[in-house]
């Protein structure tokens, strides 16, 4: 894999449907994190509700951070596609992985443990192939709040559970569009804020990814 300088070329990426839109934040990535966020949800529940391996064949202990981030992941999704500018694809492509990682090791659980890891490592891997241009590993591990030598290892550990099938038919990926699709969370209704200053925004001006602790 391509661990360069920060921009790396690549093969022309998909043509991307209608579910991946060039909005601020882009409505695949609130679908996506609904559904990781459910299966999380669950499986946790099925783990003895900490997160934890689920038993000796769980394969994905290798993902498994110490304690579950503090960041929610939607706003992990959002951080990504923000710092890395990759295209809403690569997200699609990226939960192409994950799932074929749950198929191929049934007894292995996404958790609240593993799952960002596996989210940044996916999409990173996902951004070499469908991406032009791409940032490097070492940023990604910036952004995704992990050392560049973790990102590395986890990298290698993806593509060798996959057996380096990283390759997705645009038929495999419009069938992954379409059942995202089908998965959109409900609509959200929205209530107005009297008190601004209980809200605050951060990094509204700032290029640079600020340090995260995943």
């Amino acid at each position: 894999m391509l661990t360069g300088g920060e921009a790396q070329h690549r093969q022309p990426r998909l043509m991307e449907p209608i579910i991946l839109d060039t909005t601020a934040t882009p409505r695949v990535l609130t679908i996506l994190s609904y559904v990781l966020e459910k299966l999380v949800s669950r499986n946790d529940r099925l783990s003895d509700g900490g997160g934890s391996a689920a038993g000796a064949g769980n394969i994905l202990t290798v993902f498994h951070g110490v304690r579950s981030p503090a960041i929610s992941l939607e706003k992990y999704l959002e951080r990504i596609y923000k710092y890395t500018n990759c295209s809403p694809a690569c997200f699609v492509v990226g939960f192409v992985y994950i799932d074929r990682l749950v198929h191929k090791y049934p007894d292995s659980l996404v958790v609240s443990l593993n799952v960002h890891r596996l989210v940044v490592t996916s999409v990173m891997v996902a951004s070499k192939i469908l991406d032009d241009v791409h940032y490097n590993n070492a940023f990604y591990a910036r952004v995704g709040g992990v050392s560049n030598a973790e990102l590395n290892r986890l990298e290698m550990e993806l593509l060798f559970l996959l057996d380096f099938g990283v390759c997705v038919s645009s038929r495999v990926f419009e069938s992954y569009c379409q059942h995202l699709e089908n998965q959109s969370p409900p609509p959200i209704t929205l209530i107005s804020v009297d008190d601004v200053t209980d809200i605050s925004v951060e990094d509204t001006h700032n290029s640079s990814p600020p340090q995260l602790r995943a």
